[in-house]
C-alpha cells in the first residue's frame, strides 16, 4: 500500500536558515479529539529560528526531521468541521501541508481576514497579551515598549492603548508613521535613547515591554524604577538575574478568537512584513533574522 505523503519545510540538522529543504513526509492523520487542517499560511518567529539553530522546546520532539512553525491558518480536512476554515497554534510542525493539532487548539477564521493575517496571528496576539497582562498595565501607566512596529509589538501597543495608557514605542524612523497609527509616540533607537525617552515622558516610565533586547533592555532598566514592570520576550537567560519578568501562561482559543474578532471589526491593526511560499523557507528565516521590522513574516502554502 503507497503511504500517503505530505510537503513540509524540514531540516535533519541544526544550522542556518539552509538546512531548511522542503520535503515529502508522512501525512499526518488525526485521532480522536484532533483535527487535521489543511495549512494555508503559517507564521515566523524568532522560536522558529530558535528551534532551526539548535533549540529543542519542552515537549517538542527530538528526533529529525524535524518542522517548524507554530502558528497557523487553513482549512480543516480531516475530523470534526471537515470544510470549517481555521486558525490555530501549535508546538511545532505548522510549516507544512497538513497540521494535526487538538480540536480545541483552533478557532473559526473570520471570513474577511485574508490567510496570510491568520496564518501569523496567532504568537502575536497571544504574546501580547500575556505580557501586558503580566505587566498590569492599565490607566495612568506610560508604558515603553522595544521593537514596536513588530509583530508582537504592534499588538502590544493597541491593547495598552486601548486600557488607557500612554505608549512610547521605539523603532526605525520610517517606521514611526506606522507607529502612530497604533497610537504610540515614536522615538528612534539608538545612542540617546534613555534621554529622548525621559523628554517624551518628563513623569517618567512606568511599564517597559523589551521585544528587542541588548541596549533596548539597559534603557529599560535605567528608565524603570520598579524592575517587577519590565518583562522581557527575549533575553530569557537575564531575567532572573535582573530581576524582571517573562510572559507566564498558556496560548487558548478563546484569546485568539477574540483577537481574531477585533481584527474583523477593524478595531486590531495587524501588518504583514513579508509572504513568502514554503518553499523559500530558509530564506523567511534570513528575513526574521536580519531585524525587527514591520509587521509579521508569514509562509504561504499552496
Amino acid at each position: 500500500m503507497t503511504t500517503e505523503m505530505m510537503r513540509a519545510a524540514a531540516f535533519d540538522r541544526f544550522g542556518p536558515p539552509e538546512v531548511l529543504q522542503l520535503t515529502d513526509l508522512p501525512m499526518p492523520q488525526a485521532g480522536p479529539g484532533e483535527v487535521r487542517v489543511r495549512v494555508r499560511a503559517a507564521g515566523v518567529q524568532p522560536f522558529d529560528t530558535a528551534v532551526r539553530s539548535g533549540w529543542t522546546p519542552a515537549g517538542a520532539p527530538e528526533g529529525f526531521p524535524r518542522i517548524p512553525g507554530n502558528e497557523f491558518a487553513g482549512v480543516i480536512d480531516q475530523g470534526d468541521g471537515v470544510g470549517t476554515e481555521v486558525l490555530g497554534f501549535t508546538l511545532m510542525r505548522a510549516y507544512a501541508t497538513h497540521v494535526v493539532v487538538p480540536a480545541t487548539d483552533v478557532t473559526a477564521k473570520p471570513a474577511s481576514m485574508p490567510w496570510e493575517v491568520a496564518g501569523g496571528l496567532t504568537a502575536a496576539v497571544q504574546s501580547a497579551e500575556l505580557a501586558v497582562d503580566e505587566l498590569a498595565v492599565g490607566a495612568g501607566d506610560t508604558l515603553l515598549v522595544h521593537a514596536a512596529a513588530g509583530a508582537v509589538g504592534g499588538v502590544a501597543v493597541q491593547l495598552a492603548v486601548s486600557r488607557g495608557a500612554t505608549v512610547i514605542g521605539t523603532g526605525r524612523p520610517a517606521n514611526h508613521d506606522y507607529l502612530r497609527s497604533l497610537g504610540a509616540i515614536p522615538v528612534a533607537y539608538g545612542d540617546g535613547l534613555v534621554e529622548r525617552v525621559r523628554e517624551l515622558a518628563p513623569g517618567g516610565i512606568t511599564a517597559a515591554l523589551d521585544g528587542a533586547g541588548g541596549a533596548a533592555l539597559d534603557a529599560s532598566l535605567d528608565l524603570v524604577k520598579d524592575r517587577d514592570r519590565i518583562l522581557t520576550l527575549v533575553e530569557h537567560g537575564k531575567a532572573a538575574e535582573l530581576g524582571i519578568r517573562v510572559t507566564q501562561g498558556v496560548r487558548t482559543a478563546e484569546r485568539l478568537a477574540r483577537h481574531a474578532a477585533l481584527y474583523a471589526e477593524g478595531r486590531l491593526k495587524f501588518a504583514i512584513r513579508a509572504a513568502y511560499p514554503l518553499d523559500r523557507a530558509a530564506e523567511a528565516h534570513r528575513d526574521s533574522e536580519n531585524g525587527h521590522g514591520q509587521g509579521k513574516i508569514v509562509l504561504t502554502v499552496s
